[in-house]
């Protein structure tokens, strides 16, 4: 079983930044790719931004020169930071992450989400 938890979610004005953190724990052997996705109220789930092996990152051109994402790989942590955020930046913020588990099974594993509200 792998458990990914977020944290970092909260209430913030326009302009400001906010840091998200993930953890992922449990019966992981590696992880080859982590990232973020978004869901506002009456929208699909979208992805804000991603980083794959070798260390290459993809992002929505929405949050591009806004958004950074890392990793911790030693900590099984990504992070995202968000900075310039604007009322339309405001939904729910999963994690996920591509798991190699230690029974040698590939999945696809997500958080429970954390919330971001920008008030303009």
């Amino acid at each position: 079983q792998v458990q990914l938890v977020e944290s970092g979610g909260g209430l913030v004005q326009a302009g400001g930044s906010l840091r998200l953190s993930c953890v992922a724990s449990g019966s992981i052997f590696s992880i080859s790719a982590m990232g973020w996705y978004r869901q506002a109220p009456g929208k699909q789930r979208e992805l804000v931004a991603d980083l794959r092996g070798g260390g290459s990152t993809n992002y929505a051109d929405s949050v591009k020169d806004r958004f950074t994402i890392s990793r911790d790989n030693a900590k099984n942590t990504v992070y995202l930071q968000m900075d310039s955020l604007k009322p339309e930046d405001a939904a729910v913020y999963y994690c996920n992450a591509d798991v190699v588990t230690t029974m040698g099974l590939y999945r696809t594993y997500w958080g429970q989400g954390t919330q971001v509200t920008v008030s303009s």
